[in-house]
């Protein structure tokens, strides 16, 4: 339920009432029964708590696979070969070592 604040016309006093917005408005302030007004809200706005207040939180799985297309993000196939390693653990080159300084 809103807070609603009012402003007395005559007196001045200002005072805040939480009601619903169902209920009717106020038309008399409680000090003097001078005739008030409803004066627009600055509090606090809307808190929302929990999941689902992000666009990427109610996306489908569907949405998710295209999105993955597009962007280039697939992941490679698993039957390609992976290079064999001898016991030291590197990849075997040809041509002899790289950096060893022989020409």
């Amino acid at each position: 339920m809103p807070t609603y604040e009012y402003e007395c016309e005559k007196c001045g006093h200002r005072f805040e009432v939480f009601h619903s917005m169902s209920d009717p408005p106020r038309k008399r302030c409680p000090k003097c029964r001078g005739k008030v007004r409803r004066l627009i809200g600055t509090g606090a706005g809307m808190i929302f708590k929990g999941s689902g207040f992000y666009q990427t939180d109610y996306r489908s799985e569907s949405y998710k696979q295209q999105k993955k297309k597009e962007s280039g993000d697939t992941p490679q196939p698993k039957d390609k070969p992976k290079p064999k390693t001898e016991a030291g653990g590197e990849a075997k080159k040809k041509g002899g070592s790289a950096g060893s300084g022989e020409s």
